[in-house]
C-alpha cells in the first residue's frame, strides 16, 4: 500500500477559477500559486475550453492546501462543504467577514456562515468556540447557542457573555 502525498479539496469553478484564487490570495495574508495548469487540444470533445486557457490552479492559503478547477456549469457549490476560518480576535473575524461577504449572497448569512461572490460557503468563527462548546450541553452551551443562533456574524464578546450566564 502506498502512502498518501496529501489530502486537499478541488474547489469546481466554471470558468472563472483565476479570478477566485486571486480573490482568496487578496483576502488571506499567507497565500500562494503552487502551479498553473492549463487545457490543450486533447478532450476538447469533452471539456470544450478553449487551448491555453486555465485548467487547474494548484495554491496554499495559511497552510492549507487547494485546486482550483474550471470544470464548466455542471456543478456549482453548497453549503454542504464550508471552509472553516478560525480568528483569535474580533477584528480579525470581522475582516475575513466584510471581506469575503462582499458581494455574496446575504441571505446565506447565519451563526458565522457565509456565502462568497463565487458561492462557496465559509465558517468564519472565533478560536474560542471549542472552549465554549462542551461535548454535552450545558445551561451555559444553551444560552450559548440561543446567542449565536441570532446572530449573522458572531460576536465573540457577546458570546462569551452568553456562554458566562
Amino acid at each position: 500500500m502506498s502512502a498518501i502525498k496529501k489530502v486537499y479539496p478541488c474547489l469546481w469553478f466554471d470558468s472563472n477559477a483565476e479570478e477566485a484564487v486571486n480573490f482568496y490570495l487578496s483576502v488571506f495574508k499567507n497565500g500562494r500559486i503552487h502551479k498553473t495548469t492549463h487545457f490543450g487540444k486533447a478532450g476538447y470533445e469533452i471539456h470544450k475550453r478553449p487551448e491555453g486557457s486555465v485548467m487547474t490552479i494548484d495554491f496554499e492559503l495559511e497552510g492549507q492546501f487547494f485546486m482550483a478547477l474550471n470544470g464548466g456549469p455542471y456543478f456549482q457549490f453548497n453549503e454542504a462543504v464550508s471552509i472553516v476560518i478560525e480568528c483569535e480576535t474580533q477584528e480579525e473575524l470581522d475582516d475575513y467577514w466584510n471581506k469575503l461577504s462582499e458581494g455574496g449572497d446575504p441571505n446565506a448569512q447565519q451563526c458565522g456562515w457565509l456565502k462568497d461572490r463565487y458561492g462557496l460557503s465559509w465558517q468564519v468563527v472565533p478560536s474560542i468556540m471549542n472552549e465554549l462548546t462542551p461535548e454535552n450541553p450545558t445551561p451555559a452551551s444553551e444560552k450559548l447557542m440561543e446567542a449565536m443562533l441570532k446572530m449573522k456574524k458572531l460576536d465573540i464578546a457577546a458570546l462569551k457573555k452568553a456562554a458566562d450566564q
